[in-house]
């Protein structure tokens, strides 16, 4: 592969699983949470990171070693475990795109006028036509590498207007008031839960940057991806932040337009039109692409139609938020229910990490399979007690 192409297909990869995370429900997230917690959510976004770093490294990099996708590497570790992570890669990836569709709609309402129904049909048609491209990865590389960056500048001009209290984000992000269990579980599942750490590792195996003597480029990859969803995160955390502490009110129908509206008025109104719509049109691709790689395995015809399954996706996607209407709340427990899937795919991986008709003669890193395992262990019990909380 050419150093150009090289390069193309590594940042698309990091940009794909960075755009997928930053979708809509990680906007209303981001604010929901910075509203209860205010500075001390800094914690929870740090925290989060580095469970982020710790299994999405594990992760892209044993799939790519082995050139196999997770749903086949799973299988072949513990049979049969493939089949139910596909299903709750794919169940939990329809769920984020009911959301993500919301999302697209909305931002086509705030920008036009549209009404949400004109603006989701309209946003799938959008989607879709990227997986209708001869070569779609590249299509989907550059759309998302270019909306990727739109977000961060625009968000940037936000914070700034915001004025937010850097110095005590910046305590209370290393000396937490409070720590908040569910929502670095949300936050977790909403970053790397679900589809969205096998996104960029997927992409690279289709990409061909495959085996051992790949494994720079994927480290660079999937912290890439991390640092760019981490700065967009604390970026929005610092815009809501800013917001709150100066006492103007947020609307629990839509928590993320207050903010850019309180902190810019109706140019910040129309910026959070942008930065939602490119979040989440980027998300319904990243989601539809990621969650039907988890199926075309299975079957021939499933490969030979993967392109036909993606566009089925995005329309049923788009059929299910047309019939139920608002996702704010599907936004928030999206992430959650996500962070739930996390610790059952980086269990499975880390034991694939051990089998040499998986990796070969690749040696998994004993600090990354103890971090790993930590992340596990971690999520496990955080989802157990966000559990207990709900039902209780």
């Amino acid at each position: 592969m050419k150093k150009t192409s090289l390069r193309s297909a590594i940042l698309g990869a990091a940009f794909l699983m960075a755009t997928s995370a930053v979708g809509p429900g990680f906007l209303t997230q981001t604010t929901v949470f910075t509203k209860q917690l205010l500075a001390s959510f800094g914690f929870v976004i740090l925290l989060s990171i580095i469970l982020d770093i710790f299994a999405q490294l594990n992760i892209w990099r044993v799939l790519t070693v082995s050139g196999k996708r997770g749903q086949d590497a799973a299988n072949e570790t513990i049979f049969g475990s493939g089949y139910l992570l596909a299903l709750l890669i794919v169940f939990g990836g329809l769920i984020f795109n009911i959301g993500n569709i919301g999302g697209s709609a909305l931002g086509l309402n705030v920008l036009f006028g549209l009404p949400l129904e004109y603006g989701a049909i309209i946003s799938a048609i959008i989607g879709i036509g990227i997986f209708l491209f001869k070569e779609a990865g590249k299509a989907m590389d550059i759309f998302v590498k270019i909306l990727g960056v739109v977000m961060i500048l625009l968000i940037v001009y936000v914070v700034f207007a915001s004025q937010p209290p850097l110095g005590e984000a910046v305590f209370r992000t290393f000396i937490p008031e409070q720590i908040d269990a569910r929502a670095i579980v949300t936050l977790v599942g909403g970053t790397v839960g679900g589809y969205i750490t096998f996104a960029g590792a997927h992409r690279l195996i289709d990409a061909g940057i495959t085996g051992e003597e790949s494994l720079s480029e994927v480290n660079r990859a999937a912290v890439t991806g991390i640092l760019l969803t981490a700065i967009i995160r604390f970026l929005l955390f610092l815009a809501s932040l800013g917001v709150i502490v100066l006492g103007m009110s947020i609307d629990e129908k839509n928590p993320a337009a207050s903010v850019f509206q309180n902190a810019a008025g109706n140019v910040g109104y129309k910026i959070f039109g942008v930065v939602i719509w490119s979040a989440a049109i980027t998300s319904v691709i990243g989601a539809a692409y990621t969650s039907v790689s988890f199926l075309k395995t299975f079957h021939e015809k499933l490969e030979t139609n993967a392109k036909t399954l993606t566009i089925i996706f995005i329309i049923f996607s788009t059929a299910v938020f047309l019939y139920f209407g608002n996702p704010v709340k599907i936004l928030v427990w999206a992430g959650t229910i996500n962070g739930f899937i996390l610790p059952v795919g980086l269990a499975l991986i880390l034991l694939a990490s051990r089998k040499k008709s998986i990796i070969g003669e690749y040696r998994h890193p004993l600090w990354l399979e103890i971090s790993g395992w930590l992340v596990v262990s971690v999520m496990f019990g955080f989802s157990l007690q966000t559990l207990y909380n709900n039902l209780g």
